[in-house]
């Protein structure tokens, strides 16, 4: 089974693509709600014993009190990826080696900043400028645009991204994704039949 990771910092659109990709039918790993889900169950306990029990409230985690922390020092990011990491790509690829199709999609908004690269043949970086990104953002989360920069700075640039990817989508005007889509999904296909009948 072929692997393509989609990344993309907040507000770039990467959930949109994945949306898109979903929508042809290619199963879609989020790994930030399946890290939620781990980070509410089986990492719980660790969770509470670095960043305290305030990290869970009425026993749902509290994203903005994680956010606050990890965001504003690097080695508690450090800490929470040290925990998170590894547990999400030992989830999916379980996950993708149950899933039908030709290739399974692995939605990260931090792909390369988690290793995740390596748990994937193929990736694409969507791209904003940053100021879209931000306008996207705060209009979606309803949060304050400070907040939405130190989140932004936290990731990897798009140039980084660029650099470091096989494809990308630059994402200004959403009418221009879905024939970007479809392309990539036709060379995808394409791709992971080649593979199949390389391994075979």
């Amino acid at each position: 089974m072929m692997k393509v990771g989609i990344t993309g910092g907040i507000g770039s659109g990467k959930s949109t693509v994945c949306r898109l990709f979903a929508a042809r039918g290619v199963a879609v790993y989020d790994s930030d709600t399946e890290a939620k889900r781990l980070m509410a169950t089986t990492l719980r306990p660790a969770i509470e014993a670095r960043f305290g029990a305030g990290a869970f409230r009425d026993g749902v985690l509290d994203r903005a009190y994680l956010a606050d922390i990890v965001f504003r020092d690097a080695q508690a990011l450090a800490d929470l990826d040290v925990l998170v990491h590894p547990a999400v790509l030992r989830d999916f690829e379980a996950w993708a080696a149950a899933q039908p199709g030709d290739y399974v999609i692995l939605e990260s908004a931090i792909l390369f900043e988690a290793g995740l690269e390596h748990a994937v043949d193929r990736t694409v970086a969507v791209l904003a400028p940053v100021e879209l990104r931000v306008r996207r953002t705060c209009r979606r989360d309803r949060c304050d645009e400070e907040a939405v920069r130190r989140r932004i700075a936290a990731q990897a640039d798009d140039d980084t991204l660029c650099a470091r990817a096989d494809y990308t989508i630059v994402n200004i005007l959403e009418t221009d994704l879905e024939p970007a889509v479809a392309d990539l999904d036709q060379r995808f296909r394409h791709e992971a039949h080649e593979l199949r009948r390389t391994d075979a």
